[in-house]
């Protein structure tokens, strides 16, 4: 049976630091992937997971970028584009020959709210670099998750899955008008959607997956395609341009951010679980709101909780075959990979 969607009364609170998850937790002998590894929430759980001894591996576009931003660290910076297949393949594979099991995924890159643009299979960005980008990933590399014989894959999801269900019959706005917000939307709820899918494929060989909301944390990359004046009326940042800090109404620090992304990865207290959508370091509740237009002020703020549609076993396996079919995986079930749930190429 699939882990409800109910709070387990984790005693951890709204304004709960990465730093405090990970206070006791020894993760010598252990590895983990972090993309987004060398930013904001990402470089916080990074920080975090290297503090308690985990070997922790950061791919990045830009390695220069990410050697300056995680100097002191003392994590490996490997190359990585999410949106060129070729490039998850190579770092995959370079990571597979040395023959170690994988202990801890953190799918945390993304990017959020911008325009209208494609990859070049002619994917809609959001849904290319946020989802099928990360669903390649782990599915190659499965068979060092699957060695760890008890490994955490952890999707960094977002409240914004409420802005979009996924719509099947025109992923890519290929048949319909662009919002970016629903683009953004539409790419959080599959985030969701396959942590569903991939834990209930992964679970007999110890593989559990989560996602999750980590608050509203303001960074370089949320700013690069959302003005100032949409910042303020969302009421992210105040007249003056700085950040609003206030973790009762989810605008958090990037190290409270990354908090929720660490006990997944990490808390004993979700052994023998998965599959859930968490946020303020608790799995969270069903939500009963309609989707809303676009980022307003304070909904995110108000509301809490994870969408109905956004956990939905039947949704979450039609994404698994819409992914392996735009990505071009093999179909023919007696080619699938011994042992694993991807059809892989």
């Amino acid at each position: 049976m699939p882990t409800p969607q109910v709070p387990i009364g984790s005693g951890f609170g709204l304004a709960t630091t990465a730093s405090e998850i990970i206070h006791g937790v020894d993760l010598h002998g252990k590895t983990a992937i972090v993309t987004g590894g060398c930013s904001s929430i990402g470089l916080e759980i990074t920080r975090a997971l290297r503090a308690a001894g985990a070997d922790v591996i950061v791919p990045a576009r830009d390695q220069n970028k990410a050697a300056t931003a995680l100097e002191g660290i003392d994590a490996e910076i490997e190359a990585l584009d999410l949106l060129d297949p070729t490039s998850i393949d190579a770092f995959a594979d370079r990571f597979l020959n040395f023959g170690e099991p994988l202990h801890i995924l953190v799918n945390s890159a993304g990017i959020i709210g911008c325009p209208l643009a494609r990859d070049a299979r002619g994917h809609e960005l959001h849904f290319a670099t946020n989802h099928l980008g990360h669903f390649q990933l782990v599915a190659r590399l499965w068979p060092a998750l699957r060695q760890a014989n008890g490994a955490r894959v952890v999707s960094v999801s977002s409240w914004g899955h409420h802005f979009s269900s996924l719509v099947f019959d025109d992923p890519n706005f290929e048949r319909r008008d662009y919002d970016r917000w629903a683009a953004y939307g539409q790419s959080k709820t599959a985030n969701i959607l396959f942590a569903v899918a991939l834990d209930e494929r992964g679970k007999a060989d110890g593989v559990r997956a989560f996602s999750l909301h980590p608050g509203i944390v303001l960074s370089a990359g949320l700013a690069k395609h959302v003005s100032s004046e949409e910042l303020r009326a969302a009421g992210v940042i105040d007249e003056n341009g700085e950040p609003i800090l206030d973790p009762v109404r989810n605008l958090k620090t990037a190290e409270q951010g990354a908090s929720t992304g660490v006990w997944c990865a990490t808390s004993p207290q979700l052994d023998e679980m998965g599959g859930v959508y968490c946020e303020n370091t608790d799995i969270a509740a069903l939500a009963r709101i309609a989707p809303v237009d676009g980022w307003k002020k304070g909904d995110s703020m108000r509301h809490t909780g994870v969408s109905p549609y956004a956990v939905d076993p039947e949704a979450a396996d039609r994404l698994w075959t819409l992914s392996e079919q735009l990505l071009g995986l093999k179909s023919a079930e007696a080619e699938r990979d011994s042992g694993s749930p991807f059809l892989m190429c």
